[in-house]
């Protein structure tokens, strides 16, 4: 089952740090992954496209806004695991958010 995640932060260049591991760590574990990385200002143009929502750490305050835009399963990234770009306790909570 395909897995759709868009990853929003403040200017969606950190997250697209994250994105290309998350893609290289969904290939190595044969997960089929649609993901994307986009800034504030550009989430509310691609959100549809995706089944979860994880923010950047630099944008939790945003987390109550962006749930009532979209009304989509929503995370914040943990700051350590957003730093050092722990893949794999990120992929654990997009499933633990992802709609069953």
């Amino acid at each position: 089952m395909e897995r759709k995640v868009l990853l929003i932060c403040a200017g969606g260049m950190s997250t697209g740090i994250l994105m290309k591991k998350m893609e290289k760590y969904a290939e190595e574990k044969g997960i089929d992954l649609k993901i994307d990385a986009v800034s504030m200002s550009a989430y509310e143009d691609s959100y549809k496209n995706y089944d979860v929502i994880l923010l950047g750490p630099q944008v939790a305050y945003k987390k109550e806004e962006i749930s009532q835009v979209t009304g989509m399963p929503l995370g914040v990234i943990a700051s350590y695991d957003y730093a050092i770009g722990n893949v794999e306790n990120i992929m654990k909570q997009v499933e633990a958010i992802y709609p069953a």
